[in-house]
C-alpha cells in the first residue's frame, strides 16, 4: 500500500469518527428526553405490574391404570411391538384424554362447583376475582334467555337484605331482596348471601354469568392435558393457567375425580348386572336343590339304607370319576342353555352377565365385547336418540354379537353332548361291573348324583357372587394420582423482568426513533457538511449560536474566537495583493444573519488595528445600526440612497466617524427608496466603493439577500471578496442550489461561505477553538462545562 493510500484511509477512518463524535452529540443534547421516557417507563412498566392480574399455572400428573394387561406369550409379542416402536399404549392414553375433556365430564365439574358464575371484588383501584366461597354474594340463574349471551352486572349489597342491581347499560334497578327472583338481561337471577355476610354491607361485588355450555368451550380451550413424552407411558399431565391458582388447582383436582367416577361407574353397571342375573339363578337352583334333598331323604328313610359293599367300593369309585367328567359335562350344559334363555330374553339390547364359568374363551370374550358396545351405545344415547346413524350402527353390531354368541353356544352344547355321550358310555361299562349291588343302592346314587349336580351348581353360583360382590365392594381406582393440582406463588404472567427490560428498550427507542424521524425529516443547514455536500466553495468559518449580538471588548467567548478565526481566513483568502480590500456579505434570504456577521466583522477587522468602513448597502432593509445600537443615527445623517439620488453630495459627508466608542466608521443605507434597483445601476455606487478602498484597510458592505432581489448582482463587481452568509437551523437545504449556480457561474467574486448560528451543543459543527480561555466557562452552566469538557478529550484525542 502506498503513502498516498495511507493517507486516504487514515483521513476516511478521521471523518467516521468525526462522524460518530458528531451523531453521538446531535443525540446526546436531548438527554433529558431520555431520562424523562426511561423514568415514565418504567413508572408504567411498575404501574402495570402493580395493577394487572397475574396468571398463575397449575399442574397436576396421574397414571391410568389399564385392567387387561397382556400376560404369558401376548406380553412378550407386546414387549416385542414396543421395541419396534409400536403399541397400543398412545392410543390408550390418547383416547381416555379425549374423554376427559369431553362435554359430558367437563359440564359435571362445571355444575358441580357453578364455575359459570365468576365474581369479583371491588378493591381501591381495581376488581380482583374471588371463589365464590370468598364472595359475599351468590348468584344462581333460574332462567337464562340467551345461551350464548353473557351476562354481567353490578350488585351492591344495601343492608342485610336488599341489594341494588345495576346493568352494563349503568341503569341501577330498584332495590332488591335477597332469595328473590330478579329479572335481568341475561334471565332471571337469584342473589343469596354467602358466608360471614355480615362485613359485606357496603361492599360492591360485579357478577359475570354465562351458560354451561359456554363455560364448556372455554374450559376445552384453558385446560391442557397431554400424555407423557414415552410411547409406552400410561402416565397424564394436566395444566391450567389462571387468575385465581386456588380456583384452577380446584377445576383440575375435579376433572380427575369425575374421570375416575365415570369409568368405575361403568364397570359397576357391567357388575350390577352379573350380579342380577347370578340372584335370579339361585333362586331357581334352591328351589332345585330343596327338591333333590326331599327325594334324598324320603328314600333312605322308605329303604332303610346303610353302608356300600366293600366288593362294590373300587367299581363305585371308578364309576364315581365317570359319574364326576359326565357331571361337569352337564353342569356345562346347563350353563350354557342358562346363557341362551338370557340371551333370547335380551331383546332390548341390555347388558348380559359375564364369567359365569363357562370354560370356552372365546364365549367369555364376546360376552365382554358385547356388553363393551352396549355400554357405548347407553353413552350415546345420553346425547343423541335411536334414530342416530352411528346408535343404528351399534345396535346392528350388538344384534350381530347376540347371533354369533347363539351359535358360538349351539356349538359349544354341540361339542359338550358328543364328549358326554363319550362319558355316558364309560360310565354305562361301569355299570354293568356293579349289577350285584342292590337295586336299593343304585336309586340311592341316582338321586344322590342329582343332588350332587343341583349342589354343585348352587355353590359355583354362591361363589360367583360372593366374587361379584368383593369386586363391586372394593371398587378400586382406575387411575393413581402422581401429582395432585399444585401452584406456585410465582405468577407465570406478567414476567417482571421481561416487562421492566421491555420498558427499558422502548425507554430508550421511543425518544431515539422521535428524535430520528425529527432528524430524518429537517431539511434545514445545520452544519458546514450540509453545504459541502452541495457547494464546491470554501468554507470561511463557523459562527456559533450566541444571545450577544455583539463583540465585546478583550471578548473571550466562542463568538469572539469564532470572528477572529474567520478575520484569519479572510487574510488568507484576500492574500498580500491589495492594500486595501472590498468585502460583500451577502446570503440567500433574509434573517440569516448577514448584518449580524458584517458588524462583528468589522469590530474584530477594528480590534486588530485596521482602519474600516462598514457599509449598509441592503437599502431595502437596513439592519445595520439596529445591531450596533444606534437606531437613532438614521434620523440625524444621510446614507447611500441620498448621495446615489445626488452624486454631487461630499462621500466624506454621509460617513458616520467612529460613533459610541466603535473603531470602526459606517455609512448608512439611507432612507428607503422606491426604485433602489435603478439607483445602484446609475454607477455612483462605484464612487463610494473607490472612496472606501482610497481611505480605508478593509470596506466591508451588508447587501442584500440574492434571492429575493437583484441588488447584490448588481453592485458585485466592486467585491475582492464575497462572504456568503448561511444560517444553520433556518436555511432551507432545497435553497442551496442558489450559491451554488452563483458560484458555478462566477456571478460573485471570489465567493466564500460562513455557516452563522450553529448551535455545537446539538452536536452540530466542530468548534475548534471556541472557548478556549476560561473567561467563557464563568457563566456556562454545569452541563455545558461538563460537555465542554467531554468535546475537549475528544478533540485531544
Amino acid at each position: 500500500m502506498t503513502d498516498n493510500q495511507n493517507k486516504y484511509k487514515a483521513a476516511d477512518t478521521e471523518e467516521q469518527e468525526i462522524d460518530l463524535k458528531q451523531l453521538v452529540e446531535q443525540y446526546a443534547y436531548y438527554w433529558k428526553w431520555f431520562v424523562i421516557s426511561l423514568v415514565l417507563a418504567i413508572l408504567a412498566a411498575f404501574l402495570y405490574l402493580r395493577y394487572s392480574t397475574s396468571q398463575y399455572k397449575v399442574d397436576a400428573k396421574i397414571l391410568l391404570q389399564k385392567e387387561d394387561k397382556a400376560s404369558g406369550e401376548m406380553a412378550g409379542l407386546a414387549e416385542l411391538s414396543s421395541l419396534t416402536g409400536g403399541g397400543g399404549q398412545s392410543a390408550y392414553v390418547i383416547d381416555q384424554i379425549e374423554i376427559v375433556k369431553s362435554r359430558r365430564i367437563l359440564r359435571k365439574v362445571i355444575e358441580q362447583h357453578s364455575l359459570q358464575n365468576s365474581y369479583f371484588v371491588q378493591g381501591k383501584i381495581k376488581q380482583t376475582e374471588v371463589l365464590v366461597s370468598g364472595s359475599p354474594i351468590k348468584v344462581m340463574a333460574t332462567q337464562i334467555k340467551n345461551q350464548n349471551k353473557t351476562g354481567s352486572f353490578t350488585i351492591k349489597i344495601v343492608d342485610n337484605t336488599t341489594f341494588s342491581l345495576v346493568e352494563k347499560n349503568g341503569v341501577e334497578e330498584e332495590k332488591n331482596e335477597f332469595g328473590k327472583n330478579v329479572n335481568t338481561n341475561f334471565g332471571q337471577i337469584v342473589v343469596t348471601p354467602n358466608v360471614d355476610f355480615s362485613k359485606a354491607i357496603g361492599q360492591t361485588v360485579k357478577v359475570v354469568m354465562q351458560s354451561v355450555d359456554k363455560t364448556i368451550d372455554g374450559l376445552q380451550k384453558d385446560v391442557q392435558i397431554t400424555p407423557s413424552s414415552e410411547k409406552q407411558s400410561y402416565i397424564v399431565n394436566f395444566s391450567l393457567t389462571g387468575p385465581i391458582k386456588e380456583k384452577s388447582a380446584l377445576i383440575i383436582n375435579s376433572l380427575i375425580a369425575q374421570y375416575n367416577n365415570d369409568v368405575s361407574d361403568d364397570k359397576n353397571k357391567v357388575t350390577a348386572a352379573t350380579s342380577k342375573f347370578i340372584s335370579t339363578r339361585l333362586e331357581l337352583i334352591s328351589k332345585d336343590l330343596d327338591s333333590a334333598d326331599e327325594k334324598v331323604r324320603d328314600f333312605k328313610a322308605n329303604n332303610n339304607l346303610t353302608d356300600l359293599m366293600a366288593e362294590a367300593e373300587l367299581n363305585l369309585k371308578t364309576m364315581s370319576e365317570a359319574d364326576k367328567d359326565v357331571l361337569e359335562k352337564r353342569t356345562q350344559l346347563q350353563l350354557a342353555d342358562y346363557m341362551k334363555e338370557s340371551i333370547k330374553s335380551n331383546s332390548d339390547l341390555q347388558l348380559l352377565p359375564s364369567n359365569i364359568g363357562l370354560q370356552d374363551m372365546s364365549i367369555e370374550k364376546a360376552l365382554s365385547e358385547y356388553n363393551k358396545l352396549v355400554l357405548e351405545r347407553e353413552d350415546l344415547l345420553k346425547s343423541s336418540t335411536v334414530d342416530n346413524p352411528v346408535v343404528k350402527n351399534l345396535s346392528e353390531n350388538i344384534r350381530s354379537l347376540n347371533r354369533n354368541l347363539m351359535t358360538s353356544l349351539d356349538n359349544y352344547q354341540s361339542v359338550l353332548k358328543l364328549s358326554l355321550n363319550s362319558a355316558q358310555a364309560k360310565k354305562n361299562q361301569l355299570q354293568g361291573r356293579i349289577s350285584a349291588v342292590p337295586r336299593q343302592e343304585l336309586g340311592f346314587k341316582d338321586i344322590s348324583r342329582q343332588q350332587q349336580i343341583v349342589e354343585s351348581i348352587y355353590l359355583f353360583l354362591l361363589q360367583k357372587r360372593e366374587e361379584n360382590e368383593i369386586k363391586a365392594a372394593a371398587r378400586p381406582d382406575i387411575l393413581k394420582v402422581i401429582d395432585a393440582a399444585y401452584g406456585s406463588d410465582i405468577p407465570v404472567a406478567p414476567k417482571k423482568m421481561i416487562i421492566l427490560l421491555g420498558a427499558l428498550i422502548v425507554g430508550v427507542l421511543l425518544p431515539f426513533g422521535v428524535l430520528y424521524i425529527k432528524f430524518l425529516l429537517d431539511n434545514k443547514v445545520q452544519s458546514r457538511k450540509d453545504i459541502e455536500a452541495v457547494l464546491s466553495a470554501p468554507i470561511l468559518g463557523e459562527v456559533p449560536t450566541s444571545s450577544d449580538p455583539i463583540v465585546r471588548e478583550n471578548d473571550r467567548s466562542s463568538l469572539a474566537e469564532a470572528f477572529r478565526i474567520l478575520r484569519t481566513n479572510i487574510s488568507f483568502m484576500l492574500g498580500a495583493k491589495k492594500d486595501s480590500a472590498v468585502i460583500f456579505i451577502t446570503s440567500t434570504t433574509s434573517g440569516e444573519g448577514k448584518s449580524f456577521v458584517s458588524t462583528n466583522l468589522a469590530r474584530i477587522l477594528s480590534m486588530s488595528g485596521k482602519k474600516v468602513l462598514l457599509m449598509g448597502a441592503d437599502i431595502r432593509s437596513p439592519k445595520v445600526l439596529d445591531y450596533l445600537g444606534l437606531s437613532h443615527l438614521q434620523h440625524t445623517n444621510v446614507g447611500i440612497t441620498q448621495y446615489l439620488i445626488n452624486p454631487d453630495m461630499d462621500i466624506d459627508n454621509i460617513i458616520i466617524k467612529q460613533p459610541d466608542n466603535y473603531r470602526f466608521d459606517i455609512i448608512y443605507s439611507g432612507y428607503i427608496a422606491p426604485n433602489p434597483a435603478e439607483l445602484l445601476m446609475n454607477g455612483h455606487f462605484d464612487d463610494i466603493v473607490k472612496y472606501g478602498q482610497e481611505h480605508y484597510d478593509y470596506v466591508l458592505v451588508d447587501t442584500a439577500p440574492v434571492s429575493l432581489v437583484t441588488d447584490t448582482l448588481l453592485i458585485a463587481h466592486n467585491a475582492d471578496l464575497t462572504v456568503y452568509v448561511s444560517r444553520a437551523n433556518y436555511l432551507d437545504k432545497r435553497l442551496l442550489n442558489v450559491p451554488k449556480e452563483l458560484y458555478a457561474q462566477g456571478k460573485l467574486k471570489n465567493m466564500a461561505v460562513v455557516v452563522n448560528d450553529v448551535d455545537f451543543a446539538k452536536g452540530y459543527g466542530y468548534g475548534y477553538g471556541y472557548g478556549y480561555g476560561y473567561g467563557d466557562m464563568g457563566n456556562k452552566s454545569l452541563r455545558a462545562r461538563l460537555m465542554g469538557k467531554i468535546k475537549g478529550i475528544f478533540r485531544k484525542k
